[in-house]
């Protein structure tokens, strides 16, 4: 059986992809394979780029764990330009509008990118065309699955770490630049042929660290990695929209109905307002019911960290923080667990934490009538964001709610068919707005669980029909002929095109 995207369904509801133990061996072989004798410490990037031999053509990888207040992918450009080197790659984990990119891509200095989030000027650059190679946007599973493959190999990993101690062991917990988790650089630091800890804080010792030695080339000493304030990406308070209100009650009484808070449940929502306050939802049913939960994962803020710390789930597994109140609890509570992007949602890891879940909730920018969601691009094709962990956790869950207003800027989010299709419709089961619930025809079982529930139970088909008769039927938007990148499953099958808009 295919699915709308011409891809092969495997037998029974959303089953693992996994080669057995696959991450396990690879990582295993990296030990094996790289463990620096000597740290060096260095006292610029610029001594780096020369003891390294940077050079055009190399591929370059940066974490995104400060966000929004990154200094050292900055400063790596600002040496790329002043080297004039050219035809370098580029393999950030996302890129924010603050990173000074675009003027690189215009002019000829970054040739690819393979990344699982982007916006802002750099994706301007891109859709105009400057970039002489790809855009590859991967999820963060993906992205971790293609470094450990080999598939994209990296000749310098820049990794920014608020702390490092003498031996070369950084952490993230601590420290004037401190942003809790570092697991989107696990796999960099373990397959990078060379490793650069950036850091601007120094110590004697730390007991307790997610970047090891043994696998760190050089460490470089700067006045600042960035800005901690910078970590907070948008919204990360609860919604008081009524709509968003509203979507974020029938939500949690739809877990409710699917036995989904109960004692031993594991879920993941994300950091936005709707969201939270879907959270807000949850820990009054399951503080009414003394129900426990296994696990939160996902972008964790303070209001992750308040069920945790009330005793409304055992533990946290975060491979980023999304607040400071995040970064406190990743720092002193033992049941906030820090696991890297591979252990997180890479499909080839054996027990991935994505796989462990009961139930997430996401959002969209489109949906269509296969329940194709599109979190990358605007209806005009404009690139505004990415998969990030999307895909990831939509496979993984054994439910997948996304959570959405029918309608954006008088803009009707269902479509006929997406702009770009970012997570295949048969790792979504069910959509909520605040005009009604439509499931997936694939999931029977749901269907026939909720069928006396009470809930506003309607057809996607008839929920695009509400939506135009609100808003009125879009344009249909020809897609432009050049293609610029490539959206990449999880598993690095390219799913669709991306294109030039400007």
């Amino acid at each position: 059986m295919k699915n709308s995207l011409g891809r092969e369904i495997p037998e029974g509801n959303k089953p693992f992809i996994s080669a057995a133990n696959f991450s396990e061996r690879i990582y295993h072989e990296a030990k094996e394979k790289k463990s620096a004798e000597n740290v060096v410490f260095l006292n610029s990037l610029e001594a780096a780029f020369d003891v390294l031999s940077i050079m055009p053509g190399m591929r370059l990888s940066f974490h995104h764990h400060l966000r929004s207040g990154d200094h050292v992918i900055n400063e790596v450009a600002k040496l790329i330009e002043k080297h004039d080197l050219r035809d370098i790659s580029l393999a950030p984990s996302s890129i924010f509008p603050e990173y000074m990119l675009a003027p690189l891509i215009r002019s000829g200095r970054i040739r690819d990118i393979h990344t699982s989030y982007l916006n802002g000027p750099v994706a301007i650059a891109i859709q105009e065309g400057f970039l002489k190679g790809h855009l590859v946007m991967q999820t963060h599973g993906g992205r971790a699955r293609a470094i450990e493959e080999g598939e994209l190999p990296i000749d310098v990993a820049f990794l920014s770490c608020p702390t490092v101690d003498s031996s070369g062991n950084g952490s993230g917990a601590v420290g004037k630049s401190a942003c809790g988790a570092l697991g989107y650089g696990i796999s960099d630091l373990y397959h990078a042929k060379k490793v650069v800890l950036v850091t601007d804080n120094i110590v004697e010792k730390l007991d307790e660290y997610q970047f090891d030695h043994r696998y760190v080339d050089y460490v470089v000493k700067v006045p600042s990695i960035g800005d901690p304030e910078g970590i907070v990406s948008g919204t990360t308070k609860i919604t008081r929209d009524p709509i968003g209100l509203k979507i974020a009650n029938i939500t949690a009484l739809l877990l409710d109905k699917l036995g989904l808070l109960e004692t031993g449940t594991s879920l993941q929502t994300g950091a936005g307002g709707t969201s939270l306050a879907v959270m807000e939802q949850i820990e009054k049913k399951m503080r009414s019911k003394k129900a426990t939960g296994s696990f939160l994962s996902g972008g964790i803020t303070g209001y992750h960290v308040e069920m945790l710390e009330s005793g409304i789930f055992k533990n946290i597994y975060d491979v980023q923080c999304f607040d400071l109140e995040a970064v406190r609890s990743y720092r002193e509570n033992s049941g906030h667990i820090g696991i890297s992007a591979s252990q997180y949602a890479n499909p080839f890891y054996k027990d991935a934490i994505v796989d462990k879940l009961d139930a997430v909730i996401l959002g969209a920018t489109e949906i269509d009538l296969d329940f194709n969601v599109n979190v990358t691009s605007d209806s005009f094709g404009n690139i505004i964001g990415g998969s990030g962990g999307h895909s990831d956790t939509a496979h993984g869950a054994k439910t997948t709610i996304i959570t959405s207003a029918l309608t954006k800027a008088r803009i009707p989010i269902i479509k006929e068919h997406v702009t770009t299709v970012t997570t295949p419709g048969e790792d979504v089961d069910i959509l909520v707005t605040e005009r009604g619930i439509a499931i997936n025809p694939l999931r029977k079982d749901i269907l026939e669980k909720l069928n006396d529930s009470g809930l506003p139970l309607i057809d996607i088909r008839e929920l695009m029909e509400l939506s135009h008769k609100i808003c009125g039927v879009p344009a249909d938007i020809a897609k432009p002929a050049k293609t610029i990148g490539y959206v990449e499953y999880r598993d690095g099958t390219v799913i669709d095109s991306l294109y030039k808009t400007r």
